[in-house]
């Protein structure tokens, strides 16, 4: 895996380090390094204290939790809005869930154990990343009652929705499977739910690639959650994400 050093420029591609006083995005510019991500990498296991914290620019990463027969659901999704290893920076001692790249893509890395003595120094480090933590735990609350009250078809508009924001593009790479992994649900309820999005001329589906055609009616169709959810990250973190 290669990895180049950055500096401020390319690191405020994340919306998380562009936040960031400059006085203390200075001091993490040699140690910033930039890494390319490979779809479906694992960053960290549930129970493991993380040696890096990534803060993602074009990847998008999934914190999932499992059962002990093996089924997944995800819980949260990081990208370009944020930070993965978050609750390790907060004083745990390990992750509480994995941490899976559900897109390929960059993130900048650094030192998990520099950015945790930063935020013992900083009054602005620590702002910034304690009102990210809750707006994490404000998707993570949502998500959990979307996915016990809400459809198939409302709970799968939200996910693109959200992967949306953290993209550049309108296009997402997803399979029917990832899908189901990602919301805890049969594959079968995915693929017919991805095909009246499709027969409605919002979305187009081939190959593993998602194409949303128009965004204001996935909005419309997907529910309450989605709009909830962004409410708490605009109201937490004035950023480009929350525009």
């Amino acid at each position: 895996m290669g990895t180049t050093h950055q500096y401020a420029f390319g690191a405020q591609q994340n919306q998380l380090l562009a936040a960031l006083p400059p006085e203390d995005l200075s001091r993490w510019q040699s140690r910033l390094e930039l890494v390319e991500l490979s779809r479906s990498q694992v960053l960290y296991d549930t129970g493991r204290s993380p040696e890096y914290v990534y803060f993602p620019t074009t990847a998008i990463v999934s914190l999932m939790t499992m059962t002990s027969d093996g089924a997944s659901a995800e819980v949260a999704v990081v990208g370009n809005d944020g930070v993965v290893g978050v609750s390790f920076l907060l004083g745990a001692d390990c992750a509480a869930t994995d941490a899976m790249v559900q897109s390929a893509g960059r993130a900048f890395r650094i030192s998990a154990r520099f950015v945790k003595a930063e935020i013992e120094q900083s009054c602005g480090v620590m702002k910034v990343v304690m009102r990210y933590a809750q707006a994490v735990l404000g998707q993570m609350a949502q998500t959990a009652i979307c996915n016990r009250y809400h459809s198939i078809d409302q709970q799968l508009c939200r996910r693109l929705l959200l992967g949306l924001d953290r993209l550049p593009s309108d296009e997402l790479d997803m399979t029917h499977e990832l899908a189901a992994n990602l919301l805890g649900v049969r594959r079968e309820g995915i693929t017919v739910a991805a095909h009246k999005l499709q027969e409605a001329g919002l979305i187009r589906y081939r190959r593993g690639h998602i194409v949303v055609l128009d965004r204001e009616r996935l909005e419309q169709k997907t529910c309450e959650c989605y709009a909830v959810s962004k409410k708490e990250y605009r109201r937490l973190l004035p950023l480009a994400l929350a525009a």
